[in-house]
């Protein structure tokens, strides 16, 4: 079922070349389900070069449509597109860029309620939301069906980024770390002000949600080191990455 065809081996004869791809890196990747939380700024980006890469099947969850203020940074979307569901053009796309992905639409906004049957479906999770509520919902539900989740936050021209496994241990036998080891509890309503309140720069959500992709390849092929237990902190205004390590707190 994974077998390429000769038309995949030569979309994808660039990856095939990577050693830490390869022939089996490649049909791994097109045999993976990849589920991935809002097709917005961060959304948009990871998609798109993950249909690139030959992902076998998105699950993609939005209920939003396309607004004119939407196309400075979520390029999945036209101008066409505007008051479109997000799902519709999303899928439309992906199929342009890459017939030989298949798109699982939800139109819903994930909750502890309605997203445990929708995260264990799917081989890992990219978090692409705008609010904290639906990222602790999303971080519990990923430990307990024991699935990745990537997730990634953006504010003006700064981001951030990591990947979480608090299902499982280091091999020092202490387990990975939980996203509430980063951030204890939900900062109090309105501290944070949102993309609409603040602004943020679209070339922004393009980089953190293409490093997204990256790691989500890294995970499904087994190559390089993720960056579990590590947040990396991306500033464009001054050009600089750094990199906080944290544990998982001991009860």
């Amino acid at each position: 079922m994974s077998a390429l065809s000769p038309e995949e081996v030569g979309r994808y004869a660039r990856h095939i070349m990577l050693p830490e791809i390869g022939g089996a890196g490649q049909q791994a990747l097109k045999r993976a389900r990849i589920l991935v939380v809002g097709a917005g700024g961060l959304g948009s980006p990871a998609l798109l070069y993950l249909a690139a890469a030959g992902i076998g099947t998105f699950g993609i969850v939005d209920d939003d449509t396309v607004s004119l203020s939407n196309l400075q940074r979520q390029v999945l979307h036209g101008t066409a597109d505007i008051g479109r569901p997000k799902l519709d053009s999303a899928a439309e796309s992906l199929a342009a860029l890459n017939p030989h992905v298949m798109v699982v639409p939800h139109p819903l906004r994930i909750n502890a309620e309605n997203g445990a049957t929708i995260v264990a479906a799917y081989d890992l999770v990219i978090d692409g939301t705008d609010n904290f509520a639906t990222r602790y919902a999303l971080a519990d539900l990923c430990e307990t069906a024991g699935r990745p989740l990537i997730t990634a936050a953006v504010n003006r021209f700064a981001g951030s980024l990591t990947v979480l496994t608090p299902y499982a241990s280091a091999p020092d036998g202490r387990p990975y770390p939980r996203y509430r080891d980063l951030f204890p509890e939900p900062p109090p309503d309105g501290l944070v002000p949102t993309c609409a309140e603040a602004g943020v720069l679209g070339v922004t959500t393009g980089l953190l949600g293409t490093l997204a992709a990256g790691e989500a390849i890294k995970l499904i092929t087994g190559a390089g080191e993720p960056l579990i237990g590590r947040l990396l902190l991306v500033d464009l205004l001054t050009m600089r990455f750094d990199e906080i390590r944290y544990r998982r707190k001991r009860a």
